[in-house]
């Protein structure tokens, strides 16, 4: 007998099951557990929420036992007991056995997210709200099916989320992608069966190595823009005000603005 999901999203409680260096201040953080047989996503720019412990608590503090009260009862818990969250994207899904990675940039100063992926270790117990349902809200990345060339942007923040979508685009697409890079020591080898070309450029750069580019004609171009709000902002009117790309068929989303913590924009939003 099938069971009906109830709502796209649901809590998976995981445990860290290995680390692994990808850069001079990135590290993948593969998540195993049980609860991931219910974990079902169609990848891309799949977001997530993490709910982290601070130092000394052995598992995060998140009240999902409240249901859709949740929420509520965790922003009422004390500032040194609710558990840190963070928004993150998913850069890989694996079965047999079912595992999930995230990829974290380790910053200096290190924030509570970063100071938690820097010492992460097999065991480590955190909280996921995720996705129940493998074509939901939480993905972004949507080309029409009359795409006839893709444009991504992107900052070490939306490195995962570019990788996945150019895993996933099929044998020919035309490409065009950059990505901007506060440590160039972050650069990877990203792997696509697309027709890519894929320019780095360094942090505050990006604007106008768009501007300068020369971008093939095309008759149904889809542009996917992600990273600081600032330059997300800025891209976004560049694609759409000087490339002439029609408003509908360019996806952003601002994944963090410089000089705020996410529990401001929380608070803004």
């Amino acid at each position: 007998m099938t069971t009906a999901v109830a709502a796209p999203f649901r809590f998976f409680s995981l445990r860290v099951a290995r680390t692994r260096r990808l850069g001079s201040s990135l590290v993948r953080v593969s998540f195993a557990g049980e609860d991931l047989r219910h974990f079902f996503s169609d990848g891309r720019d799949q977001s997530l929420s993490l709910f982290l412990p601070h130092p000394g608590q052995p598992e995060p503090a998140v009240p999902f036992e409240l249901g859709d009260g949740w929420w509520q009862g965790w922003r009422e818990l004390p500032d040194d007991v609710r558990a840190v969250m963070r928004s993150y994207t998913l850069r890989a899904m694996r079965r047999d056995p079912d595992e999930i990675d995230i990829d974290f940039v380790l910053h200096t100063p290190a924030g509570p997210a970063s100071a938690w992926a820097a010492r992460a270790a097999a065991g480590d117990r955190v909280v996921l709200l995720g996705p129940a349902i493998a074509d939901n809200r939480a993905i972004r990345f949507r080309p029409p099916e009359d795409t006839d060339q893709v444009l991504l942007w992107g900052d070490e923040s939306a490195l995962p989320a570019l990788s996945s979508i150019l895993e996933s685009l099929p044998p020919g697409q035309r490409v065009r992608a950059w990505i901007e890079l506060g440590d160039p020591g972050n650069a990877q080898d990203l792997m696509t069966l697309a027709d890519a070309e894929i320019t780095w450029v360094t942090a505050g750069s990006s604007l106008d190595a768009v501007r300068a580019a020369r971008l093939p004609s095309s008759a149904h171009p889809y542009a996917w823009i992600a990273g600081e709000s600032g330059s997300v902002k800025a891209l976004r009117r560049h694609f759409v005000h000087e490339r002439g790309i029609d408003r509908r068929r360019v996806a952003f989303v601002g994944y963090w603005r410089r000089g705020l913590t996410e529990e401001q924009l929380r608070e803004r939003a």
